[in-house]
């Protein structure tokens, strides 16, 4: 089977829509500064300076994300050193995980280790605010060397545990609750 690579680069690199919102941000800072709170030149040099720093630097590590697929097992690295290679002995599961949140629905690749963890692959992610066109097929692939490269009794199911019963809407609806009895409490002592 033919090695699999899925770089940052290919999937996270800017497009016209980031340096527009960069550009937008970057004025408002100006404007803002300048005129609403009367910021010297150092200090609207420091925010604007610093937004380009932080957005530069976050778009150049993700497109330093890359996932390895090959007879060794799946690499996963986070833009920041050589990455970590998970075993095909180490994987026990591979799934696509699905989360709900903002009006649209994100998926991403993962696997789960024999010792209980699961890892995201980082390049493997669809959604519709940065889709991938062939996420699905791209994930039989994964899945198709992981079976080549394990035993059938060595792949297992991962029971679901309470973080996967719990839903972004679900903590936000327990949140209000819990917010709403502490600022009740707060209230009625005070």
């Amino acid at each position: 089977m033919n090695e699999l690579i899925f770089r940052g680069k290919d999937r996270f690199g800017p497009d016209a829509a980031d340096v527009a919102l960069l550009l937008v941000v970057v004025t408002a800072e100006l404007l803002a500064g300048r005129m609403k709170f009367h910021f010297g030149p150092g200090p609207v040099i420091l925010l604007v300076g610093g937004t380009v720093l932080l957005v530069a630097a976050s778009r150049l590590i993700a497109m330093r994300y890359l996932v390895r697929v090959d007879a060794d097992g799946v690499t996963i690295s986070w833009g920041l050193g050589r990455g970590r290679t998970h075993s095909w002995q180490e994987i026990s599961w591979i799934d696509a995980s699905e989360i709900q949140g903002r009006g649209t629905t994100t998926r991403v690749a993962r696997i789960h280790t024999t010792d209980g963890r699961r890892h995201w692959l980082s390049t493997l992610v669809t959604s519709g605010f940065n889709p991938l066109e062939d996420f699905d097929g791209d994930f039989r692939r994964v899945v198709g060397w992981w079976k080549h490269s394990t035993s059938a009794s060595r792949r297992v199911r991962p029971e679901k545990q309470f973080r996967d019963r719990i839903t972004p809407t679900k903590f936000a609806v327990v949140g209000t609750v819990v917010f709403a009895v502490v600022l009740f409490v707060v209230t009625v002592v005070l």
